[in-house]
């Protein structure tokens, strides 16, 4: 008989790529999860994990285990979901996925307000990067996530998940103290045409904001000066208060800018809109519909 919780990490490692990112998603040691991982390598007398240089891959008998193990994931899923509803009540374990900034500006609030009202839930946080959240959301790995788009680029919507808006995360243009951009905006509205000829302090590509920034200036004719690229967003803060550069940022999770940083609309302002997305198999769980509840009803009192 195979045992569902070595199915489960197995199939956590299939989705990672690794042992350690694995157990990271899971909430084990990298320990427990290679443990899990032998003791099935013995059970079935089968090699599941081989070395390639520093990290591991799947052996062909693994990839087809950890397919069925998904398979499996999802039949167990459909027996909590029928067993949760049937309560009424937000039990069992759910895994949220959200990004850095949400992960931080509001899921602390809405995590406190599922425990604090639901004591059988076991909620729990996992920080992803936002193009991964619908894969992960499609594979089980996490539950639901907080993702956000942009104009230029729409979250995708694949079939076999629900979503829901949570609400609109407005932009900023941060400027230093002083700089041309701050005395312009005292006389008139800023506008994206005013953008091009500045040294940017941004995210490094792949991320969405960087995508936005690099499109949205090339759209008025110039090629943007990505100076500094950090994916933090204090790191970015920081260089924009050492006077580096200008950047544009979301306000949430964003907290107060340091004294010598001016944050500057722009118009017509930049929007990202964030989601809630779950599986249309687990929508009938008590635990997501609260969940998404809670996530629009706290948005406005969120910590910017």
């Amino acid at each position: 008989m195979l045992d569902l919780a070595r199915l489960r990490a197995l199939h956590a490692v299939s989705v990672h790529g690794s042992v350690s990112a694995a157990a990271t998603a899971l909430g084990y040691t990298p320990s427990a999860v290679s443990q899990q991982i032998a003791k099935l390598e013995r059970e079935t007398r089968t090699a599941l994990l081989e070395r390639q240089g520093r990290g591991i891959t799947l052996t062909d008998a693994a990839r087809h285990l950890a397919a069925t193990a998904q398979q499996l994931l999802a039949i167990v899923e459909e027996a909590e979901t029928t067993l949760e509803e049937r309560r009424g009540q937000p039990t069992g374990r759910l895994v949220i996925g959200a990004f850095a900034s949400a992960a931080r500006g509001l899921m602390p609030v809405v995590l406190a307000a599922l425990m604090a009202e639901h004591p059988s839930l076991d909620a729990r946080l996992l920080e992803v990067d936002p193009h991964l959240s619908v894969d992960l959301v499609a594979q089980g790995v996490i539950d639901l996530a907080v993702a956000h788009d942009w104009d230029i680029a729409p979250l995708p919507a694949p079939e076999g998940q629900e979503r829901a808006v949570i609400g609109d995360d407005l932009c900023d243009l941060l400027v230093p103290a002083g700089h041309p951009l701050a005395e312009q905006a005292a006389r008139r509205p800023l506008r994206r045409e005013d953008l091009p000829g500045r040294r940017w302090i941004c995210q490094p590509p792949g991320s969405v904001c960087h995508d936005w920034l690099v499109r949205t200036l090339r759209a008025s004719g110039h090629e943007p000066d990505l100076a500094y690229q950090a994916a933090e967003n204090h790191t970015q803060i920081a260089l924009v208060a050492a006077g580096l550069g200008v950047a544009l940022m979301p306000r949430l999770g964003r907290g107060p800018l340091p004294d010598g940083v001016l944050a500057l609309p722009l118009e017509p302002v930049p929007v990202r809109r964030l989601y809630a997305l779950w599986r249309t198999g687990a929508a009938r769980r008590p635990a997501i519909t609260e969940t998404v509840r809670l996530l629009g009803g706290l948005w406005p009192r969120r910590t910017v």
